[in-house]
């Protein structure tokens, strides 16, 4: 099978050569590599419609941050509840983003994105007319239903249809998306947090907007062209492809991708599950391993625990009101969405590899530094001065520091302050009806006068929380660029079309299941090794990543989607390197630009137009 694959890619570059090399006098509208040709506007059409399904995505990991502060109040919600409501979304998301490899072979890219933005808006409409919790754990299992399957859907879609040297941009515009989703939450959660009752309803329900705006969109937008020509669909995917490219010559693109399909089915005898087809062929199997282990590395970052519990680590850092940990939040979620656009501009510019390399460094340091801060306020606690006799005996009455009764989840630190001093303070338990107040004691029935006491659940009064803030801030100004986009970016390049579903399915499968895991452990963990420990472990999780990143991953800066198997036929993790037969590639380029001997095997010029044979067996 390898020397078959070697001769074909071999035959590749042969036919490139005679079939694009022209005259000037010659039609170049086929050249497919011109960088310097206009982008018809009909693909960011494409781009912004399909990249509502990352907004929806963005929308809800961000809104459920500060709509979880009113719900536990209003609906008396304890931790396991809390973390039920946010992990079931993310667990459906995992099951769907599996099943959704499946289902967009069998009915298409476009039908799949129409399929989830209709689930999502009834899983909306659910949330927010939930009478109870109950109702509410249904909704959001709904709700996450549709976005694993946008989530895998969406980057590739835009893949498919994006020209080469805009791949890059383009798919991260769906992150841009997600991140703009999360900010746009976090300013309704502001602006909700501000009525007596019921503001969470509006919170959830805002997100039917976006929905079914992508809905509307997608009736009148066309199916991928590669999955149409894998399909035998080969005139409609001609006239699509002509459309999304604006009309231009698109012979030698559409005869590139209907040759590539004919031998990959010839390869891979197009029987058998896909899955075992991609474990058993090499090249897949390695791009397979290095798509899920991003994935897996971007949620062990700790992104979605930081979006998730954005307000509630702000309380634990010492910020008391729920408002004001809203709108800090919404500082968090600007911060992403800024970077993220950082990330877009520096994509095509410095390549993936670098970017995620540079994003790994930054996001463990700014995660020590979130860490330190924690331990700062932890060392600092202030010491319980006050020993209440307790009636009904509880572990509460044995701590002597404010850090040991918050990490108790049945204790509350009830104190009184005078301007940075904290004295009378007690640790008493909390009521387990509602924990914004004591089950007895001064804290029991609190008021809003001046003089009456504060009661602290789940954080402690520090002058560090500024420190807390910094490193959330850095936290996502460093993943935001690199870490949040490319996982999704990569995983939509790196499978040939007969494995692209499945392949993306998978790793967006890894995606939400390690989500899972966090979000659901992550109050647990912080319980039990302290929340600077949380976070020390996520920044040697990332350590991890960075080695992982540094070994594993080829560049795919550049390249036709049809070409990047062949930075798999290598070893496992030999950053991309590949046998000589493989390595060469050839790429069109105007007169006029310079490269150095060590950048080409042969260069050619035909008064119009140059090429050169690059290798690409060393794009690490």
């Amino acid at each position: 099978m390898s020397n078959l694959m070697g001769s074909r890619r071999q035959k590749s570059v042969d036919d490139g050569e005679q079939s694009l090399i022209r005259p000037p006098s010659g039609d170049s509208g086929g050249d497919l590599l011109d960088q310097d040709a206009s982008t018809p506007g009909f693909i960011y059409v494409l781009a912004f419609f399909s990249a509502l399904g990352g907004f929806l995505f963005g929308y809800d990991t961000g809104v459920v941050s500060g709509a979880m502060l009113l719900l536990k109040k209003e609906m008396n919600l304890n931790t396991l509840w809390q973390e039920l409501l946010v992990s079931s979304t993310v667990g459906a998301a995992a099951l769907s983003a599996l099943t959704g490899g499946s289902l967009n072979g069998w009915l298409g890219r476009r039908i799949c994105i129409l399929m989830a933005s209709f689930i999502f808006s009834a899983g909306g409409i659910i949330l927010s007319l939930a009478p109870d919790k109950v109702v509410l754990l249904v909704g959001r299992i709904i709700v996450g239903l549709g976005i694993g399957i946008a989530s895998m859907t969406v980057p590739v879609y835009i893949a498919e249809v994006s020209p080469p040297h805009q791949r890059g941009q383009l798919v991260t515009i769906n992150s841009l998306f997600v991140t703009g989703g999360q900010f746009i939450a976090s300013v309704i959660d502001g602006a909700f947090s501000y009525l007596s009752h019921d503001g969470w309803r509006y919170m959830l329900g805002l997100s039917v907007v976006p929905a079914v705006l992508q809905f509307i969109g997608f009736f009148f937008l066309p199916e991928s062209p590669r999955w149409l020509l894998q399909k035998g669909r080969s005139q409609e995917a001609r006239q699509v492809l002509s459309k999304i490219r604006g009309g231009q010559n698109v012979d030698v693109e559409y005869d590139a991708i209907r040759t590539s399909i004919e031998e990959e089915e010839k390869e891979m005898g197009g029987g058998g599950l896909v899955i075992l087809r991609i474990l058993r062929h090499g090249p897949t199997r390695r791009a397979l391993i290095v798509g899920c282990g991003l994935q897996m590395f971007q949620q062990l970052s700790g992104i979605n625990t930081v979006m998730y519990y954005s307000a509630t680590i702000l309380q634990m850092a010492g910020v008391r009101d729920d408002k004001q940990a809203i709108w800090m939040a919404a500082a968090t979620s600007a911060t992403n969405f800024v970077f993220t656009l950082v990330g877009v501009w520096l994509v095509e510019r410095v390549g993936r590899r670098k970017l995620t390399l540079g994003s790994l460094i930054g996001t463990s340091l700014s995660l020590t530094l979130l860490a330190v801060g924690f331990l700062l306020s932890a060392q600092n606690s202030p010491p319980v001065t006050l020993h209440p006799v307790d009636s009904q005996n509880s572990t509460c009455r044995l701590y002597g520091y404010c850090e040991f009764c918050m990490l108790d989840p049945d204790c509350g630190f009830c104190y009184r302050e005078n301007g940075t001093r904290v004295y009378e303070a007690s640790c008493v338990p909390a009521n387990p009806a509602s924990t914004d107040h004591a089950i007895w004691g001064r804290c029991s029935n609190q008021t809003e006068a001046a003089d009456s006491p504060i009661w602290a659940y789940n954080y402690c009064p520090t002058s560090y929380s500024w420190i807390v803030m910094m490193g959330l801030i850095l936290y996502l100004a460093f993943f935001a660029p690199g870490m949040g986009p490319m996982p999704w970016t990569v995983n939509s390049e790196i499978y040939p079309l007969w494995a692209r579903s499945t392949g993306n399915a998978c790793s967006a499968g890894v995606n939400w299941m390690f989500n899972v895991v966090v979000s659901l452990t992550f109050l647990h963990v912080a319980e039990f090794l302290t929340y600077y420990g949380a976070f020390f472990m996520y920044s040697g999780l990332v350590v991890l990543g960075l080695v992982f990143v540094q070994g594993c991953l080829p560049e795919t800066q550049g390249l036709q989607l049809e070409e990047i198997e062949n930075l798999f036929a290598g070893q496992l993790c030999s950053c991309g390197a590949s046998s000589p037969n493989d390595n060469h590639n050839v790429q069109y380029i105007r007169q006029g630009l310079e490269f150095s001997p060590a950048h080409y095997g042969a260069v050619e010029s035909d008064s119009a137009i140059a090429y050169i044979t690059v290798s690409t067996a060393s794009r690490c």
